[in-house]
């Protein structure tokens, strides 16, 4: 771990988690002191770490700090875990907000690399770039699932920042990026530009009517995720009370736990990032944003590893004819969730080096079964094509 890169988390805060309840999380937790420098990270499955960026924000320009955050997480009492967390402290922004990238990443991919899956606290959520470009050296396609009001694609030939990471993620080397999903968009705050070339690149995107009106059609879409990214500015200002997220609507306090549960039940997921942290956010708002963080562990604590061979083994196998298809289904006997095969095609310059397990819920094979293709199937097949 390149320690040159974080700082330990304040004497002050330390001092205060030493009068916390013993069963709470903050008295769990192996800090970054000062005085002990980094935690033994030998059996940690969660490290937590901030990033204190923001140049590039569209929004307010505030140098984030992560103490008030930290106070409202470390009080909470953990469930009924068997998890091991550290917090490392912070990344301070370096002189350039490349530098800052690269230590992000270096992190990042460090801790995957010791199977510890981060949660990076950030300011600007420009800092997915840097979360996703860990996944450079890991030798897989990822799959990215974004928590956002808008796609954040932008404009790939200008410079990047926090509402145009997406369009760099797309066009610079090495192209790594299989799918792109974004959960929650509201259409007047993208471009009809942007929402076709979503859809010209086979890429998934889902209205915040559609997701809350049966948050479960998410699950599937974050079991698929290698990597999340959450902008605070996709929930609501009630939820917030504070004028900074000037955002009528969007997720409720319930409806983005909940998401993340999702995303920390999936057993692909290997990074989860927090963007948009600002200062003065007040105890309302830094509570709500630590339970999005108890809610993404809980999911953890009940992951299946259905990704195994082992377990893929004991799969169910269902074959449905449509046209000149034929869908095959799995269904797992312990979780009773379900995936559709990607067929590896031996005649094109697929991304996929094999036959591919997709996500989907109980309703595609129904609806297979009445002779529709799901829509999601079809994109990734397309994606395979090209």
């Amino acid at each position: 771990m390149e320690i040159d890169f974080l700082s330990p988390i304040s004497q002050d805060l330390i001092d205060e988690v030493k009068q916390l309840n013993p069963q709470s999380i903050g008295a769990q937790l192996r800090l970054h002191t000062e005085r002990s420098g980094l935690p033994e990270l030998e059996g940690v499955q969660i490290a937590i770490f901030g990033v204190t960026e923001n140049r590039r924000s569209l929004r307010k320009n505030e140098t984030p700090a992560f103490d008030e955050l930290r106070r409202a997480f470390y009080k909470l009492f953990p469930g009924n875990w068997k998890l091991d967390m550290a917090d490392l402290g912070d990344v301070e922004a370096g002189a350039t907000v490349e530098d800052t990238y690269f230590a992000v990443q270096t992190i990042v991919e460090s801790l995957i690399k010791k199977d510890i899956l981060p949660i990076v606290l950030g300011g600007s959520q420009d800092l997915v770039y840097a979360q996703y470009r860990a996944y450079d050296k890991l030798d897989q396609m990822v799959n990215l699932v974004n928590i956002d009001s808008k796609f954040d694609l932008g404009d790939a030939d200008k410079p990047i920042n926090s509402q145009s990471y997406v369009g760099k993620i797309v066009v610079d080397k090495p192209y790594n990026l299989f799918n792109y999903s974004a959960i929650g968009y509201q259409t007047y705050f993208n471009s009809q530009e942007e929402i076709e070339l979503m859809e010209r690149l086979f890429f998934e995107a889902y209205r915040l009517g559609e997701v809350t009106s049966d948050l479960s059609l998410m699950e599937p879409i974050f079991r698929n995720a290698n990597l999340v990214g959450l902008d605070l500015g996709s929930i609501d200002s009630a939820s917030f009370q504070n004028a900074y997220f000037q955002t009528p609507n969007g997720f409720n306090g319930r409806e983005i736990c909940a998401l993340a549960r999702y995303a920390g039940i999936s057993d692909k997921v290997s990074s989860f990032g927090i963007y948009e942290y600002q200062l003065g956010l007040g105890t309302l708002a830094n509570t709500l944003v630590a339970e999005i963080m108890w809610y993404f562990i809980e999911g953890m604590n009940y992951r299946t590893n259905e990704n195994t061979i082992s377990a893929k083994k004991e799969f169910i196998k269902y074959q449905v004819p449509i046209d000149d298809e034929i869908l095959v289904f799995f269904k797992s006997p312990v979780s009773g969730r379900w995936w559709i095969e990607i067929p590896f095609l031996d005649h094109v310059n697929t991304k996929l080096k094999r036959h591919t397990l997709l996500p989907c819920s109980e309703d595609d094979y129904l609806e297979a079964c009445n002779q529709v293709i799901p829509e999601r199937w079809y994109k990734a097949k397309r994606k395979n094509e090209v």
